[in-house]
């Protein structure tokens, strides 16, 4: 699809003055009040458990929102997405991933950029619940990417319902993304990742101790060493290189085959080049790469609001 070269969005409030600003303010700031969620717990196929977070509004369209590493419904950028899809008068479903819903799950799996299978139960699950006719997938860093190589690898058996869907900051590509948060600017992202996994990692060395080793915490220099002693062994990849090659959605969204928006902000602090990958979707017949100048990760707050444009933008291309 022709690229979007002239993103609509009008940049941040001026105290938001580099990326950085534009990346931590809006999660510091912005409260989302106004609706509650009616909590489900799915038992998946593996005997673990998920915990779906509903707004019910009596619709036939359904928005499935997705979050990012260590992430879940709560914060503000899926909170957000979900009330302006409730005052479109559209079903919400949020859904954290295993362990971030404020209880860890049963089984060794945690969750990862490449895990696919629980999206798809999640979605499985809701079009059984209720017969839907439009489903959109929204999908934030992480679950951005989740998203995409959902659609990629399930191109020619995607459910009939699912017709769009939008990709926000999104790390297309692991294996620079890594790379981009050892560096000393990104420094403060990479601390705080660890440092909120670290808990979770030590309650799963304490119940696979013949699998992860929680001593070699001590030992992560760089983010890939957390993927070599963590995420890999947990989730069955070889080594950490394998979960990247098998994780990054850029592999698999050649094959997606309904339109879907991609947009990343040129100066979001976590993303590398490899993350826009202009060639490729301006020869695609589904894909759309939106690249505003400003915005961070996951920010894009409006100059004179604390809504993001994200959700603007969102309702915009789906048609809400």
């Amino acid at each position: 699809m022709p690229l979007i070269k002239n993103s609509s969005y009008p940049g941040p409030p001026f105290y938001q003055f580099n990326p950085h600003m534009q990346t931590i303010l809006p999660a510091l700031i912005r409260k989302i009040k106004g609706f509650k969620y009616e909590r489900e717990r799915f038992t998946l196929a593996d005997g673990d458990f998920l915990d779906l977070d509903w707004i019910d509004s009596k619709s036939k369209n359904l928005v499935i929102l997705s979050h990012g590493l260590e992430g879940n419904s709560d914060r503000h950028y899926v909170k957000g997405m979900a009330q302006t899809f409730k005052d479109k008068k559209w079903d919400v479903l949020a859904w954290n991933c295993r362990s971030c819903s404020g209880e860890m799950n049963r089984k060794m799996r945690l969750y990862n950029h490449g895990e696919i299978g629980d999206l798809g139960e999640v979605i499985n699950h809701a079009l059984k619940r209720k017969n839907y006719e439009k489903v959109v997938l929204i999908g934030f860093s992480m679950g951005g990417n989740i998203n995409m190589k959902y659609l990629g690898v399930n191109a020619d058996h995607l459910p009939e319902q699912i017709y769009k869907a939008v990709s926000f900051s999104a790390p297309l590509d692991l294996v620079s993304s890594v790379v981009k948060l050892d560096q000393p600017e990104t420094s403060f992202y990479k601390k705080r990742f660890l440092r909120m996994l670290e808990p979770k990692m030590k309650h799963k060395s304490e119940q696979y101790p013949d699998v992860i080793d929680f001593s070699n915490y001590q030992k992560i220099e760089k983010w890939e060493d957390f993927d070599n002693f963590f995420t890999a062994p947990l989730n069955g990849y070889k080594d950490a290189q394998d979960f990247y090659n098998q994780g990054s959605c850029i592999n698999y969204i050649n094959k997606v085959n309904i339109p879907t928006l991609i947009v990343n902000a040129i100066n979001d602090p976590i993303l590398t080049p490899e993350c826009f990958p202009y060639d490729f979707c301006d020869k695609h017949s589904y894909l759309y790469l939106e690249t505003p100048p400003k915005g961070g990760h996951v920010g894009f707050t409006m100059p004179r609001e604390l809504k993001s444009w994200a959700e603007y933008r969102a309702v915009e291309f789906v048609g809400a």
